[in-house]
């Protein structure tokens, strides 16, 4: 304590008033009042050591919590109900101290995210890679047939654009967690979003000659960003086309109320397993009807557009009945 520059200049200057004092009083009165004022000098210099000590006490209590809080003791619990300067600074490093708690719980749990992320794209990617490597040796042989050449070109090529598209979604996906994607908020036709969105799955519906039907006026107006928004319901059709036997139904039908407008999406497929409904939107998440060439991330990826746009996206399925998906884009309260 006696270490501390501030409390030695104080009782530096302390005891020079003190001596100032005693002498002067010697000078001009009695030896009483010198007396009185010895002791009355005395007094306060113990009245002040005992606080100081206190103090500084109290004060290496704190560095103390604060060098275990430092260490990720984040458990140390030091509220302190009292009055005083030192308390309210206790109880401001205690609350200090649960937010680097939740911080820290947040870390940990996006570092096990993480790892399984890159678990998954690993074993995404590994795949077709062994499959190019293998298909690519074959193909250095001189003595391969022209029609399995063709054949092995043919089946690189597909798993080139299938990598293609999984690192792109990744990527969307990274840059809507990260907060860097920006919505627009602006209004437009739903008529035009879905067109928009059935450009891109029109050759698979014609292959497997299934029949797509929309209802909807076309005074319906969405507001939000065109692009993801279209990208969102593109995913969405592309699941109900995969999921949907051969000449099958799908259904795009959009209404609003004074609250939203909803445009649900609805197929007669095979429908979603119980048991798997509660994960769909999940990343890298495969039903057990789920295709070898489904990777998992296109709901996950529509679910993250819709949800940043504050807005909702259901599921509702019977095996063997067809599944609906309803998604709702709420209205601007003026």
């Amino acid at each position: 304590m006696l270490r501390n520059k501030e409390i030695a200049y104080f009782l530096l200057s302390f005891v020079t008033v003190g001596v100032v004092m005693t002498t002067i009083s010697a000078v001009l009165f009695s030896g009483n009042v010198v007396l009185f004022v010895v002791i009355t000098f005395i007094i306060l210099f113990v009245i002040y050591f005992i606080y100081t000590y206190y103090r500084y006490r109290k004060i290496s209590q704190l560095s103390s919590y604060l060098r275990r809080i430092n260490s990720g003791d984040y458990g140390l619990d030091i509220r302190d109900n009292k009055e005083g300067e030192l308390s309210i600074l206790q109880n401001e490093i205690y609350k200090v101290t649960l937010k680097l708690s939740e911080q820290n719980k947040l870390l940990e749990q996006d570092k096990v995210k993480l790892n399984n992320a890159i678990s998954d794209i690993s074993h995404q990617i590994k795949t077709p890679l062994t499959s190019m490597m293998v298909m690519a040796d074959l193909l250095g042989d001189h003595k391969l047939e022209e029609s399995k050449r063709i054949e092995f070109t043919r089946n690189i090529q597909s798993q080139l654009e299938r990598m293609e598209w999984l690192v792109t979604t990744l990527l969307k996906l990274a840059k809507i967690d990260a907060g860097v994607v920006r919505f627009k908020k602006e209004p437009y036709p739903v008529t035009e979003l879905v067109k928009k969105a059935v450009e891109s799955v029109t050759i698979p519906i014609d292959i497997k000659e299934q029949t797509l039907q929309v209802n909807g006026e076309d005074t319906i107006m969405i507001s939000g960003d065109f692009n993801w928004t279209k990208e969102a319901l593109i995913n969405i059709l592309k699941n109900c086309v995969e999921h949907t036997k051969e000449k099958g139904r799908i259904t795009i039908s959009f209404t609003e109320n004074t609250l939203y407008t909803l445009i649900t999406v609805e197929d007669n497929g095979k429908g979603i397993a119980k048991s798997d409904l509660p994960y769909i939107f999940k990343r890298f998440y495969k039903g057990k009807d789920g295709s070898e060439e489904s990777v998992g991330i296109g709901l996950a990826m529509a679910y993250s557009i819709i949800t940043n746009q504050q807005g909702d996206i259901e599921v509702t399925s019977k095996e063997g009945e067809g599944t609906q998906f309803h998604l709702k884009f709420y209205k601007a309260i003026i």
